[in-house]
């Protein structure tokens, strides 16, 4: 049985990393794109903690081992499929105790090669804690705008044709407006957003800046590491300019079509109204947004929500930055997009001239 650290884990190209822990020990926080293959269920995980503390450790392991020795030819077989092209298997459970060693054991009897994470999950989290904060490039690119010009749009298309880019939303799995987590399920906590901000950084290591949204520091459940708010609020900044016409039309096909059918969708909408709602003193703007709401005018309602409510509040947060503005006005998205590569192209072009002497 080979052990191995954290560190050497992210020399490993593509490693199979197999967690063990129980599904809710999964859904707290996971290593990215590791498979959850449990060892116990949660209710048998929870009777064995309660043997441990009213029993005794021999207790509880004996019933561990009621529990797992039906399992373990189905298991291997679940390890097994995982595998694909014979890459490297790495097993890990919460501290790399006794749950990933027995595991490992299984597998060597059956003549199947695997690691295991020395410290577990928790090992793993300690150690990106600590490097995220030196991960990021020198220098952040903010892409501003009102709700809906298509930021996140943009931001996906850059990096499809290879700019270093971070999409804290994504990560948090929340959109910062009324829509929140539609679509998206109920939004990612705080260590499955620093695993997926790890990885980010991870994926631009070597760029001398990257490109991000300019998000509040606060994004659904999730909070943004110092470090990165100090890179964000002294970065270059861009600011989108749409219509409005095209503001809400992009809201529209984006969180209005594809889940307006939804059975849960109305409900959704009206609980981030009503958040809403207890934030506007205009009474006749109340009862206009909940007619528009009551009647499911969703297009509407949004009009009235730019124009009226996220537009004021949205300028008044770009006072905060420090850095230059550079303005751009698009028809959409995509020609947002084009612009905005332009843009950081002849900031870079402009780098490398001062880099070399030639400014």
């Amino acid at each position: 049985m080979r052990d191995i650290t954290v560190e050497e884990l992210q020399t490993i190209k593509n490693p199979i990393i197999i967690d063990i822990r129980s599904p809710i020990e999964f859904k707290d926080g996971a290593i990215p794109d590791a498979i959850n293959i449990p060892l116990f269920t949660d209710e048998e995980r929870e009777i064995i903690g309660t043997i441990y503390k009213h029993e005794g450790q021999a207790t509880a392991k004996w019933k561990a081992m009621e529990f797992v020795s039906p399992k373990i030819p189905a298991l291997l077989n679940q390890i097994k499929e995982a595998m694909t092209n014979g890459e490297d298997l790495v097993i890990h459970c919460w501290r790399g105790g006794m749950r990933s060693k027995a595991v490992v054991t299984f597998l060597e009897f059956a003549g199947i090669y695997a690691m295991r994470l020395s410290g577990g999950y928790k090992a793993y989290r300690q150690y990106i804690l600590q490097q995220i904060p030196t991960m990021f490039p020198e220098k952040a690119i903010v892409l501003h705008g009102l709700t809906g010009v298509g930021k996140t749009e943009v931001l996906k298309n850059l990096k499809l044709r290879g700019y270093p880019t971070l999409d804290l939303e994504e990560m948090a799995a929340h959109r910062g407006s009324i829509f929140g987590t539609i679509g998206l399920g109920e939004g990612n906590n705080q260590k499955t957003f620093d695993s997926l901000l790890y990885k980010g950084l991870q994926e631009i290591q070597g760029s001398s800046h990257f490109i991000m949204e300019a998000e509040s520091k606060r994004i659904g459940k999730v909070v943004q590491p110092e470090e990165m708010m100090d890179k964000k609020m002294k970065g270059i900044n861009i600011y989108i300019h749409t219509p409005l016409k095209q503001r809400v039309k992009q809201l529209v096909n984006e969180y209005v079509i594809p889940f307006q059918n939804e059975p849960w969708y109305h409900e959704q909408i009206s609980i981030g109204m009503e958040k809403i709602l207890r934030r506007i003193k205009d009474i006749e703007m109340k009862k206009a947004l909940v007619h528009k709401v009551e009647n499911k005018e969703y297009q509407e309602m949004i009009g009235i929500l730019l124009e009226y409510y996220y537009d004021p509040r949205y300028d008044h947060a770009t006072l905060e930055y420090d850095g230059m503005f550079i303005d751009i006005y698009a028809d959409d998205s995509m020609d947002a997009s084009m612009k905005v590569m332009a843009e950081i192209d002849k900031l870079l072009l402009k780098k490398k001239k001062v880099y070399e002497g030639q400014i």
